[in-house]
């Protein structure tokens, strides 16, 4: 067993003891993971560097990171599946999505059980830290790893560091949300490279190395430093920077993959005599991740380890949520920063599909879930992606070919499922511009179409997969073949032809990256890496209103009260207004009424024209989320809450509406 120990240091009641149902109270379990692992064994050996790694006397790797379980006090009143939620840099994002939780102003805030649906359902909650660089900030769950050692020392080697500042500055940190930077080795080296870009397929300028340095400001003062990056005329908001230097240093980030692996397998099979305080409760094990996280169990996959050491299968089934056609690539690489999100990244290479294919261009054949496939170890997998995913350029990638001629049916075992008019991250209300994580703009009011009920769902059936053998409703996505997938500028006259949107003139593209020879093995050796073709790229066909026509169309999607995208445009005050700003959508309104429509030139019907009145309204959206519960997209509990949400979005987009009809009346 590769958890040597499981110290708990924390036990608490959640949520001050309030009983869930049937279940009853839940307890909360917060400590340490200590991990061994055998750097010889073969389902190890595709972490990048674990043979450098120091070694205890029995030859193991050590390593250790946070773990935190929620757990019905009384284990024979749940339901006995454990569901894993991937920490996205840190933070725990399960309760947000399943459990409609309110996120935490700060990491440490005790947890909020929202809806306590994983909590009614019964189920298991696990963390488990993985990613070694999140800051030093109490709450955030993280992964402490050993560094790799050559025979000579400390490794060095070369690192490209991207950053996209949203206001100009002088300094950048190096490094993406202020995690861990990796040190520049020589503050006057003549060999390190800034690059500047307008954007993504905008050639590159070398800025001259006189131009800046690593250095910081400390009142005002110029001062060297390893960790900063400085330069005078400074850095402008918008533009994309990328800096190549030598750093010193390597931990062993891939471990991260391995803490997933190990402390599920520990708390599914381990006993108690050894410290397991799930021993025996542990029927059937899922996993869920969005966003980097997603990318994290997509990469997962492809490396195999859906067993431990001992060939035990660790998960039954995955829910990879809005991750696209992207893996983690930066999780298991030398020098990686798994928190980047800007290209170049090897988070885009190639294999997409689950299923194997052969990229011309590279004659490479690969699929995402070859290695378990050989192995018979495949689980039961949803992958579910927003409309943002799409429209940053991979998502398509994940279920047509290389070369964009034909849609790529996923294998038995998966299936994909496309939420309709959706950004990135679930959309709430009030509608706001404005993000109050980071303070980032769009040009547009953000998404608002909250798709967690369809989540909800989504669990309920993959469990009804795994243990009941029942099938779950077919993958819907927009499809090639059906002309529901196409071409992203297919899709702008419909957009431009409403008052105040531009189309964006730079679209996210995927394109063939050579990081050398050794990338594979998670070492990149051509910085930046060469760049090849663009693959293609896809995005939902919409109809006469600009929402989307094909994958699961909640109420707010056919039965509309504003056109609702997967993209939004970067606000001027951010710089570079033609670029598509990162994971936000746009929900752009009908006008309320047949005038103010004519006199904006709106080619959409106003709500007043499609509407007889907000009871009429209501009593279509019953109809269309009760067709979703009867085709298994969407749970009957949930209906209630999306007619609660429909009522509010009516109230708040058709004010004038109801005044005129108040006047009538």
């Amino acid at each position: 067993m590769a958890v040597i120990a499981c110290e708990f240091t924390s036990r608490r009641a959640l949520a001050d003891g309030r009983a869930f149902g049937a279940v009853g109270p839940y307890e909360q379990l917060d400590g340490t993971a200590h991990f061994a692992v055998d750097p010889t064994s073969p389902l190890n050996r595709g972490i990048t560097d674990l043979h450098l790694a120091p070694r205890d006397d029995n030859g193991l790797v050590r390593f250790a990171a946070d773990v935190r379980i929620l757990t019905p006090v009384d284990s024979q009143h749940g339901n006995h599946r454990l569901l894993f939620d991937v920490p996205n840099r840190g933070n725990r994002l399960g309760l947000w999505m399943f459990n409609h939780a309110p996120r935490p102003a700060v990491p440490s805030a005790p947890l909020e059980p929202g809806n306590g649906f994983l909590m009614r359902q019964g189920y298991t909650v696990v963390w488990c830290g993985w990613q070694h660089d999140v800051p030093a900030i109490d709450g955030l769950m993280r992964i402490r790893v050993p560094e790799a050692r050559s025979a000579d020392g400390p490794i060095s080697g070369k690192i490209l560091v991207r950053f996209q500042p949203s206001a100009s500055s002088q300094v950048q940190l190096l490094s993406d949300r202020l995690h861990r930077p990796y040190l520049a080795t020589n503050l006057h080296d003549p060999d390190a490279t800034l690059l500047v870009r307008e954007a993504d397929d905008a050639p590159p300028q070398v800025i001259p190395r006189g131009q800046w340095s690593f250095a910081k400001l400390e009142d005002g003062k110029i001062v060297p430093d390893a960790s900063h990056i400085y330069m005078a005329s400074g850095f402008v908001a918008g533009k994309l920077y990328q800096v190549v230097y030598t750093t010193t240093g390597a931990p062993v980030i891939g471990l991260g993959l391995l803490t997933t692996r190990d402390i599920i397998a520990f708390l599914r099979y381990g006993t108690a005599q050894e410290g397991n305080p799930c021993a025996g409760g542990v029927q059937h094990a899922y996993t869920f991740g969005a966003s980097q996280s997603g990318r994290y169990l997509r990469q997962f996959l492809y490396l195999g380890l859906n067993e431990d050491e001992q060939e035990r299968l660790v998960f039954d089934g995955l829910l990879v949520h809005i991750a696209g056609g992207k893996r983690g690539g930066d999780f298991n690489q030398r020098f990686g920063q798994p928190s980047s999100t800007l290209k170049p990244s090897m988070s885009d290479l190639f294999p997409f599909t689950d299923t194997a294919q052969t990229d011309p261009e590279t004659g490479r054949t690969d699929g995402l879930l070859e290695r378990l496939t050989a192995r018979q170890k495949l689980p039961k997998i949803f992958f579910t992606n927003s409309s943002t995913e799409y429209w940053r350029g991979d998502a398509s990638l994940s279920h047509t070919d290389v070369e964009g001629r034909r849609d790529v049916p996923p294998s038995a075992s998966v299936r994909i499922y496309h939420y309709a008019g959706t950004q990135h991250g679930s959309g709430t209300l009030p509608l706001t511009d404005t993000s109050p994580i980071d303070g980032s703009r769009g040009q547009h009011l953000f998404n608002c179409v909250d798709y967690t009920p369809l989540l909800r769902a989504a669990l309920v059936r993959l469990d009804r997969w795994v243990t009941a053998q029942e099938a779950p409703p077919p993958s819907r996505h927009p499809c090639l073949a059906d002309g529901t997938a196409v071409p992203p500028e297919q899709t702008a006259a419909m957009f431009t032809a409403i008052s105040g949107v531009q189309f964006p003139a730079h679209l996210p593209r995927v394109v063939r990256l050579d990081f050398g020879s050794e990338a594979e093995a998670g070492l990149a050796t051509v910085l930046p890496p060469r760049v090849g073709q663009a693959y293609p790229h896809f995005v939902p066909a919409v109809d006469a209103d600009g929402n989307e026509r094909s994958g699961i169309r909640l109420p707010d999607i056919s039965v509309p009260l504003a056109t609702y995208t997967g993209w939004n445009g970067r606000h001027p005050e951010m710089g570079a207004p033609e670029q598509i700003m990162g994971l936000m959508g746009a929900t752009l309104p009908f006008a309320p009424t047949q005038i103010e429509r004519e006199a904006s030139g709106d080619p959409r019907l106003s709500i007043e024209e499609r509407y007889k009145s907000k009871a009429d309204y209501l009593d279509r959206v019953t109809k269309a989320a009760q067709a979703l519960v009867a085709e298994g997209y969407l749970l009957g509990d949930d209906v209630q809450t999306v007619l609660e949400q429909a009522s509010h979005r009516y109230d708040l987009l058709s004010r004038q509406v109801q005044a005129s009809q108040a006047v009538g009346g």
